[in-house]
């Protein structure tokens, strides 16, 4: 929990694109911060490239973000590595991520521009896929990585180590590692452990095992997984929730804590992640009879 040393004075303002209302109320919001002194706010779609080569430049002090989860993922990725704040305004259904609902903006932006906020900073995951000896890849990712089965429904075999020494071999239908801001995501579905934000560990959930372990396992801070997939038929890699990447065999997935953290702007007290698992778990018809 960090507390701001600036008032907010350059402002970005990013929707995403294929949610035409988060367009609109994006304008809304511009409209608004112009009206309470902002000059000239930017204004744009995620995609657009003017976007990211002006954070990249550093000419923002914050970034009001529009969308779900998943806009939240993107505007993570690309905030985090320039320390660049985000507030997220929930504009899809969920939004685990978000404080602030698109009914009641209007009412945080004075404490946003008087400096009433904190900011929370969420470890992200530096990923690489190597093959043979050669580095594929690497990413920064703030939810989760997945190894998993592709079309043919039989489990694929993966064995992981942690810190180069053999921790178990699953046969399943998938492996994650997972961040704590990925814990409400994918680990959660798969039965994981839910854990608080600020947590800088390493959840490892298998997903459906056959006659493996069936826990979740939540790694020392500071540890690396590294996971080698084995299997006859289609297995695939996929990073927040990105694409999917055909994996052969003996390839090997590392994950470790990044150099990087995503800052989200909070107004309520740190009690609101508890308070939004309560409320997205009694939206269970049969959760919600409970007393």
């Amino acid at each position: 929990m960090r507390t701001p040393t600036y008032l907010p004075k350059h402002i970005a303002i990013a929707y995403h694109q294929e949610l035409p209302a988060a367009a609109q109320e994006a304008k809304n919001v511009a409209a608004e911060l112009e009206r309470l002194g902002i000059s000239t706010p930017f204004c744009a779609s995620l995609e657009e490239d003017e976007l990211c080569r002006r954070v990249q430049e550093k000419q923002f002090d914050i970034l009001v973000a529009l969308g779900g989860d998943g806009s939240m993922l993107r505007a993570g990725r690309m905030c985090a590595p320039l320390g660049l704040p985000i507030l997220g305004i929930n504009m899809g259904r969920f939004g685990f991520l978000i404080e602030v609902q698109q009914k009641n903006w209007r009412s945080v932006l004075p404490s946003l521009l008087g400096g009433n906020f904190w900011m929370e900073d969420r470890m992200m995951l530096h990923t690489e896929h190597w093959r043979d000896g050669d580095l594929l890849d690497s990413w920064e990712v703030l939810n989760d990585v997945v190894i998993c089965r592709g079309q043919y429904v039989r489990p694929i075999q993966i064995s992981a180590y942690v810190d180069d020494h053999f921790l178990a071999a699953y046969v399943a239908d998938g492996l994650i590692a997972s961040t704590a801001t990925g814990s409400t995501a994918y680990a959660m579905a798969a039965g994981g452990p839910i854990m608080p934000p600020e947590l800088r560990n390493i959840l490892l959930m298998p997903v459906a095992p056959h006659l493996s372990i069936d826990r979740g396992i939540l790694l020392a801070e500071g540890s690396q997984i590294t996971m080698t997939v084995q299997t006859t038929h289609e297995a695939v890699l996929s990073v927040d929730g990105s694409s999917p990447i055909d994996m052969l065999p003996g390839d090997r997935v590392c994950a470790a804590a990044g150099d990087h953290t995503v800052s989200f702007v909070r107004f309520e007290d740190p009690g609101y992640f508890y308070r939004n698992l309560t409320r997205y778990m009694e939206r269970n018809p049969v959760a919600g009879n409970m007393s």
